[in-house]
């Protein structure tokens, strides 16, 4: 049997993605043009920036992609794409430019929910510790958190979820992003978070948890507050000590909640394992304590896989190109698209 070859583009947000996987579970090349250092002074993604960067970049990025991975378009079986969620103009470059490719080289256009691939990353054969390598049994439960997402999703089957709970206000990862501003840590704020409560205490300061109960939703706008009255009255002169433990404090409330609503969904529909996706998921105290919760296995994606990729895109576009599903040519961004 001839291998099946997809070529994956993302560019929901501020990275400029390509890949292509075989077989759905194989990759042969993942290539990420990033744009934290033009972002950076800002303390978040400007969109105007984002997606001019993208247009410089995207040529280079599927060119070394299919490079890196031996093939030309005439290899391919299919083309997969992000169409959202995500930034309007990102998402408009990344898929305009997998139009022009597969009209001209005659090949399928697979559309791609954004969050459906950062599921589909555990479909990947990776080798790495605390990967599922896509030895997966449904039902599934998924933790998918990030920047622009916080959200708990039931997988019953290849495209088959139920979103249980979103976060009502601030994404986890866009919380850390903003409590590190408040901190006068770098961006991004997850990583710089991390690594400053790696020296605080986490019980320093004993900040809110917004346990909604009788939902499986989030909510982390008051927890941001906390930390921001806790700031304000030390201005740019916040002493490192206090730096740590509010950000130690901060992380565990985060994880703390996060963990408790996957363990309770996970009892409550009998899943056989959970995944955790998206950046916030490389967090080395969101993993720790959402496994000590769990009587079921927890799987996780290498830390470049976590973040915005497009082998996770080609990954998804396998299985719905293999399920039939193709795209016409008046297929549109939906900057607000819904996983179910």
């Amino acid at each position: 049997m001839e291998p099946l070859r997809i070529l994956g583009i993302e560019t929901s947000c501020d990275e400029t993605a390509a890949a292509v996987v075989e077989n759905g579970n194989t990759i042969l090349s993942n290539v990420i043009s990033s744009q934290i250092a033009l972002h950076a002074p800002y303390g978040g993604v400007f969109p105007e920036l984002a997606s001019r960067a993208h247009l410089e970049a995207i040529d280079t990025v599927v060119a070394q992609a299919l490079s890196e991975a031996h093939v030309g378009l005439a290899d391919l079986d299919a083309i997969a794409v992000t169409y959202g969620p995500g930034l309007p103009g990102s998402l408009l470059v990344g898929l305009n430019y997998a139009k022009g490719l597969a009209l001209a080289r005659n090949l399928p256009l697979v559309p791609v929910n954004h969050l459906e691939g950062h599921a589909y990353v555990h479909w990947l054969k990776t080798g790495a510790a605390g990967a599922a390598d896509g030895k997966l049994e449904f039902p599934l439960l998924i933790l998918i958190v990030s920047g622009g997402h916080t959200d708990l999703v039931l997988m019953r089957g290849h495209g088959q979820y139920e979103v249980l709970g979103s976060t009502l206000d601030d994404a986890a990862g866009e919380a850390f992003d903003k409590v590190a501003r408040m901190l006068h840590l770098p961006y991004p704020g997850g990583p710089a978070i991390e690594q400053a409560a790696a020296t605080g205490n986490p019980n320093a300061y004993d900040l809110p948890r917004a346990r909604l109960p009788g939902s499986y939703n989030f909510s982390f706008s008051g927890l941001k507050t906390a930390v921001l009255r806790l700031v304000q009255p030390y201005g740019d002169k916040l002493r490192p000590r206090m730096v740590a433990d509010l950000a130690a404090s901060f992380q565990a409330a985060v994880t703390e909640v996060l963990a408790e609503k996957t363990a309770q969904a996970a009892q409550a529909f009998n899943v056989r394992a959970v995944l955790l996706s998206g950046g916030v998921s490389a967090n080395t105290a969101l993993r720790m304590a959402v496994r000590a919760r769990m009587t079921v296995p927890v799987y996780t994606a290498p830390l470049a896989l976590c973040t915005d990729n497009a082998a996770m895109i080609a990954a998804c576009g396998t299985y719905r190109f293999q399920a039939g599903v193709r795209a016409g040519w008046d297929l549109d961004v939906e900057p607000g698209l819904r996983l179910a």
